[in-house]
């Protein structure tokens, strides 16, 4: 369709330099083609062109002091990039790799993440090239102090609800929280993500490992499988990656490898999660300490030319970062009686990547639908903090298990309805524009 090749024309243009933010465009303009032809008045309204440019972007210095007393600079981000349906929310990620471009692909795709879930919120992202690994907890604290003096001008309990993402876990939100706190004098849901004892949720540290295999096991169930039985490969050792091997142990699956920066273990007996989480929870240890504990593991160094996806699987878990699975790497799994595939981490598979899996009728669970599971007990934890209540673990648990359920399910019904059925790319990005773009309509043109 012409307009929708104008824009991300456009957007090329506007955004040089920025290819995951316009890799990310173009994957959801090209699924809503058929919507944006059957509804004329989206048209009319430029939704495809407003929605692609953010709100509002901030991009700040943030200065502060190391061990040795020698000042530092990193810059610091927030992209508030869609509200139609709620306040602003998205995690914040500290990692060297980060700048405008990788949050604005982040935030882009959180809006529609955010809609799928069912529950009132926008989309946003933030974060800072700040790298956290190598650095005392008291470091780590003037950092984040410094960056929330800026950040807390631009966010709110009703405004802009940041969590956690790579590179911020609880300890950062912690840090951060205190100093909103202190700088605003209010004690309120702003930041998801907080500790158990001052407001945060049960359940939100597993949610998305949680989330995941919950999606994958409502595909399988679909075509008349479950996980029960099935062996797993998957990528990433950080919290999705764990808790996914939590739930899947739960549910009777195996799962075999693990990855992190520098290199991927195989355990063909099944990975044993109480040590995983030592090494990386306790010790921040790296994936390599397993294998030289368990005598059935295998390490293999992130420069071989092999990685996890060479490994003969039922069900594919990428959960470490984007882009990470690839053309090849898809027809590696296909090879080998791969199943069903569904995405941990954001955006890890590549266009040819998931060509590939729909083209052989792999069941392939994307990331805005099969990582939503984390931003939805985000969601739950800003209702709790609202209500001043706490929900016990199981009836938490059980809210996220019927929030993924309706997720597949709308992904499934959007890609029926608009004729690529079993195509839930397609149907994930469809059902959630369709969410956002009909609030824009009702609420004019701002």
């Amino acid at each position: 369709m012409d307009l929708v090749k104008q824009v991300v024309k456009n957007v090329e243009r506007r955004s040089p330099g920025e290819p995951e933010f316009l890799q990310a465009v173009t994957e959801v303009l090209e699924s809503v083609t058929p919507v944006i032809k059957r509804k004329k008045a989206y048209q009319d309204a430029c939704i495809l062109d407003r929605v692609v440019e953010p709100e509002r972007v901030f991009m700040f210095r943030v200065p502060w002091q190391d061990d040795q007393g020698k000042f530092q600079i990193n810059r610091g981000f927030r992209v508030q990039f869609n509200s139609a349906i709620g306040p602003y929310k998205g995690g914040l990620r500290f990692h060297p790799s980060v700048y405008l471009g990788i949050i604005k692909f982040l935030g882009f795709e959180q809006i529609f993440k955010n809609a799928l879930t069912t529950l009132p919120m926008g989309g946003g992202k933030g974060g800072s090239d700040f790298d956290p690994k190598g650095k005392s907890d008291s470091e780590v604290m003037r950092f984040c102090q410094s960056f929330m003096t800026e950040l807390q001008r631009h966010i709110g309990a009703d405004t802009d609800v940041p969590a956690g993402d790579i590179g911020v876990g609880g300890r950062e939100i912690g840090f951060m929280y205190g100093q909103y706190k202190r700088l605003r004098n209010e004690f309120t849901g702003v930041l998801t993500g907080k500790g158990l004892k001052w407001g945060g949720s049960l359940v939100r540290t597993e949610a998305t490992g949680y989330g995941l295999t919950y999606i994958i096991d409502e595909m399988l169930k679909d075509a008349g499988e479950s996980i029960d039985g099935k062996t797993i490969v998957m990528s990433g050792s950080g919290n999705v990656a764990i808790y996914a091997v939590e739930k899947v142990h739960q549910l009777g699956g195996k799962v075999v490898t693990m990855s992190d920066s520098t290199g991927w273990i195989h355990d063909p007996e099944g990975i044993k999660l109480d040590l995983i989480k030592d090494i990386k929870e306790v010790r921040r240890g790296r994936i390599k300490e397993y294998a030289s504990e368990v005598k059935s593991a295998k390490y293999t160094d992130a420069g071989s030319s092999k990685n996890v996806w060479t490994i003969p699987c039922d069900i594919a878990m990428p959960n470490a970062t984007q882009n990470e699975l690839n053309g090849d790497d898809a027809k590696k799994l296909i090879k080998n009686g791969v199943k069903a595939v569904g995405e941990g981490a954001n955006m890890p598979s590549t266009p040819e990547a998931i060509d590939a899996f729909l083209k052989a009728k792999v069941l392939f669970s994307p990331a805005k639908a099969a990582n939503a599971g984390g931003v939805a007990t985000s969601g739950l934890e800003m209702s709790q903090n609202s209500m001043r209540l706490n929900w016990s673990f199981e009836e938490t648990d059980a809210k996220l298990k019927r929030i993924m359920q309706s997720i597949h399910t709308q992904c499934k019904d959007a890609a029926e309805e608009y004729g690529c059925p079993g195509n839930f790319v397609a149907g994930a990005n469809i059902a959630g524009f369709i969410k956002v773009a009909d609030s824009m309509m009702a609420q004019g043109l701002v």
